[in-house]
């Protein structure tokens, strides 16, 4: 079996077994817009907003837009330091005040990029502060991130690709663990400047107080660039979230 055939029926199995995990009622909307703009070989900087809701484009709850600046080292190694503001409101309705929980979050990030033939894998390592209406916390998260592209060897204008990521959330007190995501679905790279991914995600949370809960989203992430040629690498489209 070739490996884009693997990577397709595995795909599409995880996404057929998301529904039958214990959940929250209803699937949800994680809406993601990002660009980044490339200055050199090294410097670069992005911008991203998101906005979620518990229902289809209903119940909208939470939304954060953030930005930073990376810097990329002459092997598949990048840096980004960035800084966000993230909103939470209570479940039902649109943005249902008073929100329930205002954090300001400052975070470090490096990630090592490798292809095992057209398989693209993706290691994101990140450190958060976190200045939240509770207190101040600390949070460790790592991503693996792999993505097929099919009919080209790279992901390059008109191209469709399939990009499946697990991401795990860690914290300095116990718990300790603290959320889970797991990402299937589909993308295309129309041209230089514009990628669409969609997909479905399912988020795993635990409460510092032992409370489990897992909701299914569908995720749409718009992904720009400016002049990403500049990098001189392979294009590896994700979003920053």
């Amino acid at each position: 079996m070739k490996l884009d055939q693997a990577f397709y029926i595995f795909l599409l199995t995880f996404v057929l077994s998301l529904p039958a995990a214990g959940q929250t009622t209803g699937l949800g909307t994680w809406n993601v817009a990002s660009t980044r703009i490339t200055f050199d070989k090294s410097w670069n900087a992005f911008f991203e907003a998101q906005l979620r809701s518990q229902k289809i484009y209903n119940d909208f709850n939470y939304y954060e837009y953030k930005g930073g600046l990376g810097y990329n080292f002459k092997s598949n190694i990048s840096v980004v330091v960035a800084l966000g503001r993230y909103m939470t409101y209570p479940p039902f309705g649109d943005f249902t005040k008073p929100a329930t929980n205002e954090e300001t979050r400052l975070w470090q990030q490096l990630t090592l990029n490798n292809n095992i033939g057209r398989l693209k894998l993706e290691h994101r390592y990140r450190i958060e502060q976190r200045f939240t209406s509770f207190g101040y916390r600390n949070r460790f998260r790592y991503r693996l991130n792999a993505i097929v592209p099919f009919g080209h060897n790279t992901i390059e204008s008109r191209t469709l690709y399939a990009s499946l990521f697990n991401e795990i959330f860690l914290t300095n007190e116990g718990p300790y663990f603290e959320q889970n995501r797991i990402f299937g679905g589909l993308g295309y790279q129309f041209n230089a400047h514009v990628n669409i991914l969609m997909g479905l995600i399912n988020r795993f949370d635990h409460s510092a107080t032992n409370v489990q809960t897992r909701k299914n989203f569908f995720q749409t992430s718009l992904i720009f660039t400016i002049a990403e040629s500049k990098s001189g690498r392979e294009r590896h489209p994700s979003s920053v979230d």
